[in-house]
């Protein structure tokens, strides 16, 4: 009984650690897209205002605005796949916790 009680405490205590884990890297993960969204967001407002201004041809602020739309993306994906790696991770995790 006691072998048994020692494996269930530990399988708690794994699960429980992979669990805040997750929680902590999920939460960096949507902080630090929020950061990059503000932070794309503005560099948006700030590029074409100055393009606009200095430069009154339409094509250099279309390519500006196709520029920036091709960072935000970028962002998105890179966000993305971070996520799948994190649930992948924790899918490995629990089944090795499971299995043991």
């Amino acid at each position: 009984m006691e072998e048994e009680r020692v494996v269930v405490v530990v399988l708690v205590v794994v699960v429980v650690v992979v669990v805040v884990v997750v929680v902590v890297v999920v939460v960096v993960v949507a902080v630090v897209a929020v950061v990059e969204a503000v932070f794309v967001v503005i560099v948006v407002v700030v590029v074409v205002v100055v393009v606009e201004v200095v430069v009154v041809k339409g094509v250099i602020v279309v390519v500006v605005e196709i520029f920036v739309v091709v960072v935000v993306v970028v962002e998105i994906v890179v966000v993305l796949v971070v996520l799948v790696v994190v649930a992948a991770a924790v899918v490995v995790v629990v089944e090795i916790v499971v299995v043991s």
